[in-house]
């Protein structure tokens, strides 16, 4: 299915029905005076959320939206009948923003949450509501109202505990099909993940769930590569784990100064597009280092270069794991259920 996180829909709630204008006529009784009914309310609009969706294609491809018209009302005291609400149903995660001035309506963050995005016109008033001892046969009526018309800016930001940073091919996509039931797509070439994907992992007896999206290239704030576009989805998580490529930092003879050089080199790309990126929700999050591919050292070297990566004081969190041998994962699996529960 086709991952579409950003659509804008035209919305238009139900009109009132018209108030009627009637006289009560019966044989035998004269001067029946008037009696005529309300006219029923417009439809309202609502977005619910659901855990059966997890993009917005569907409204990508209906841009319009309108509520049931209220019937107007009839003699009799006769009241119109009230127009059928609109529900509109979109994935967990959905924010809904006026589309002109960027106001937030709703923010749907649980299943079967709803929100009231555009409230139908009120029912007109019929004659019956004006006579009087000085007026026993009044003609005024009021016209229902119009229901509320607006453009609406869906955004759909995805809900995970932990999110996956990193290069293309650093192995984000091989460590999330490792510890969840996540199918994402895996080769050995770049941006084999042009969508972003979540799968839950389970530890013991709990679980959390872990967000993988497209990776990062230098430059990636300026619109370099794909992964830029869908950082948005990481803003929501309690954890960032930058996933980092111990295959690309290697020399030949292997030499820990250079492999250390190389990999804080990549470490530190990412931090500076995230801060190009200029997100202050992402930008404060906790982040920790996975450096993956470990099963290309020897165990010596590992030591080695870990003292070394650890004796610099900005990454407080570092692990070694290996996506393919599984090595170092449930440790690194336990240590996120510690941080969450905090």
């Amino acid at each position: 299915m086709k991952f579409i996180d950003e659509v804008t829909v035209h919305i238009q709630a139900g009109k009132g029905g018209d108030g009627c204008c009637s006289f009560r006529r019966e044989k035998f009784i004269p001067f029946g005076g008037p009696d005529g009914g309300n006219g029923g309310n417009g439809g309202d609009i609502y977005l619910q959320a659901t855990s059966r969706l997890h993009t917005l294609v569907d409204l990508n491809y209906k841009k319009s939206y309108k509520a049931e018209n209220g019937k107007a009302g009839s003699g009799s005291l006769c009241t119109g009948k009230s127009g059928e609400h609109l529900v509109i149903r979109v994935p967990i995660g959905t924010i809904a923003k006026e589309a002109d001035t960027g106001e937030i309506i709703g923010d749907l963050i649980e299943d079967q949450q709803v929100v009231l995005v555009a409230k139908g016109g009120q029912g007109g008033l019929g004659n019956y509501n004006f006579k009087s001892s000085t007026n026993r046969a009044p003609r005024k009526i009021i016209k229902g109202t119009l229901g509320d018309e607006r453009n609406l800016h869906l955004e759909l930001k995805l809900l995970a505990d932990v999110g996956l940073l990193g290069f293309p091919n650093a192995g984000k996509s091989s460590l999330i099909s490792k510890v969840s039931s996540a199918k994402p797509k895996i080769a050995d070439y770049p941006f084999t993940t042009i969508n972003p994907h979540l799968g839950v992992v389970k530890v013991d007896d709990t679980s959390f769930v872990m967000a993988d999206v497209p990776g990062l290239l230098e430059g990636a704030a300026s619109g370099v590569g794909l992964g830029i576009r869908f950082l948005k989805h990481l803003s929501r998580t309690a954890l960032l784990l930058h996933v980092v490529d111990l295959a690309a930092a290697l020399s030949d003879p292997p030499n820990s100064d250079i492999i250390l050089d190389n990999l804080i080199k990549q470490i530190n790309i990412i931090e500076q597009e995230l801060e190009k990126y200029q997100d202050p929700e992402l930008t404060v999050k906790t982040r920790w280092i996975a450096i993956n591919k470990v099963d290309l050292l020897s165990k010596e070297q590992l030591n080695k270069l870990s003292k070394k990566l650890l004796n610099n004081k900005k990454y407080n969190k570092i692990f070694w794991i290996s996506a393919v041998s599984g090595f170092g994962i449930n440790e690194l699996c336990k240590e996120i259920i510690k941080h969450l529960r905090v």
